[in-house]
């Protein structure tokens, strides 16, 4: 196991100075973050179009930062932990303005491709945010951080998409507006260097290079093994063998973990009660959280006249559709600590998810009016802004202090690879649950994808009744 953490090792201001910088230069940082994520996906077919590219050259812009990003979430948040998550947050951001810039001026596919893997450590910042907000502030206060930098992701996410779209709308080229979000990651960079304390409590050790290399490479192998199952379908060699070599290197991965002294995860501690059913909710938030989102899209989409269901939604009036629900999910996030202060972290999540399921139950019944289904994602979007907020909080609150870095980094790869798991399989459902003519997603498909939706909401609500914790303290094993 790894020594204790190494003695304070004081930088930057003190921690009445350190609540408005790391809460409010970080909330920035996280906004960016979230406008990056979300404002490329409206302008893909106008990035294929510029560069040559057809819609399955596309399907590699997302992967390969996915993939990406699943290397450097746990390699950045290991690092952290070890020399300060300070210096790594900046060289994330240093590395993903570069990646930006290097997307908005590609000459070429390639190039193209090149900038999006310089942006995975995209996906460490939160993390590394996380851990320095919980080495420097008070429990409370860090919660409330916490709860602000997701809150702060998700306006961005929600924004990001928009103001690309009319952005390409007034620009009419794409290089300029690529630029866009180049300028605001570029500015990020300085602004890493003003008044941003170190963490003061940092890990002794090494980085543990094989298991980084072995659960690197597990996670790519099950990621592009289940993204390739809505192309190809589960049962054909460019899913199974990837997925299979996937699962034998994360087994290898667990067995040098087991017989390191100084691991990457410690998996003994996060196999009791106190850590292992919040990973376990974490992956089944993935599935639901992201699995939903591009059938919902859609079911609006689907022509009645053809289909017998949807409402015949353009782009727009599907952004509509989906606001109040964006609007609560933000709403949701920024709540969290202060629902959490007057139930506890674990009754606030549980509630979420039985909201949650409570939703996709009604997406089930209710969904021949377009009110009715915009009513129910304004409330699912408030349940799953509070489950965003609280998750990560009682992840690094069930890990030792000086692995927080780290633990954050394992609850967002456990949620991605959950959504990874749950394209697959409900692209299996809707291909195979077909109307009529053969031609499109019969209506008991999506019935069915929202039932399991909600089946999994339920299950990450038994999983986070099982947990063992302490409030504002690590939680307890067994």
């Amino acid at each position: 196991m790894s020594a204790a953490p190494t003695a304070h090792r004081p930088s930057g201001t003190g921690t009445g100075a350190s609540v408005k910088a790391v809460v409010g230069l970080l909330v920035l940082f996280e906004f960016v973050s979230g406008f990056l994520q979300m404002g490329m996906v409206p302008l893909l077919p106008k990035i294929g179009d510029r560069l040559g590219a057809t819609d399955s050259d596309l399907s590699w812009v997302v992967a390969v930062q996915l993939l990406a990003a699943a290397v450097c979430v746990p390699a950045f948040g290991r690092l952290g932990d070890l020399h300060g998550h300070r210096l790594l947050l900046r060289i994330s951001l240093a590395t993903v303005a570069t990646g930006t810039c290097l997307v908005a001026l590609a000459p070429s596919f390639e190039t193209l491709l090149l900038g999006r893997v310089l942006q995975g450590p995209l996906a460490a910042l939160l993390p590394l945010e996380i851990a320095l907000v919980r080495d420097r502030l008070p429990v409370e206060l860090a919660r409330r951080a916490i709860a602000r930098l997701v809150g702060a992701l998700t306006v961005g996410s929600l924004l990001g998409a928009l103001a690309m779209g009319a952005a390409d709308e007034v620009l009419g080229d794409i290089r300029l507006t690529l630029l866009l979000p180049a300028v605001l990651t570029v500015a990020c960079v300085p602004v890493a260097f003003l008044r941003i304390p170190e963490s003061r409590r940092l890990a002794t050790g090494r980085v543990d290079l094989p298991g980084l290399a072995l659960l690197g490479a597990a996670m790519i192998g099950l990621l592009v093994g289940v993204s390739a199952a809505e192309e190809k379908g589960w049962l054909t060699a460019p899913v199974l063998l990837p997925v299979a070599a996937g699962a034998v290197l994360l087994a290898a991965f667990a067995a040098v973990e087991l017989r390191s002294a100084d691991p990457l995860l410690d998996l003994r501690a996060m196999k009791g009660r106190g850590s292992a059913p919040f990973y376990l909710a974490s992956f089944l938030f993935g599935v639901f959280f992201f699995g939903s989102q591009a059938p919902n899209s859609t079911f609006w989409a689907a022509d009645p006249a053809e289909t017998g269901y949807g409402f015949a939604f353009g782009a727009l009036s599907i952004s509509l559709m989906a606001l109040p629900g964006a609007v609560c999910s933000v709403v949701g996030s920024m709540l969290t600590d202060r629902i959490a202060a007057r139930t506890g972290y674990r009754p606030a999540l549980m509630g979420a998810f039985v909201l949650v399921a409570l939703s996709f139950g009604s997406f089930a019944v209710l969904h021949d009016a377009w009110w009715q289904m915009s009513l129910t994602y304004a409330v699912l979007g408030f349940a799953v802004g509070l489950a965003l907020g609280g998750m990560p909080t009682v992840v690094v609150e069930a890990s030792e202090p000086s692995r927080s870095g780290i633990a954050t980094a394992v609850y967002n790869n456990v949620k991605t690879l959950g959504g990874a798991v749950a394209g697959g399989v409900f692209a299996s459902v809707l291909d195979s649950l077909l109307t009529a003519d053969g031609q499109d997603p019969g209506e008991r498909a999506y019935v069915v994808l929202w039932l399991v939706a909600g089946g999994c909401a339920l299950l990450a609500a038994g999983a986070v009744a099982l947990a063992h914790r302490e409030e504002g303290s690590p939680a307890a094993g067994g």
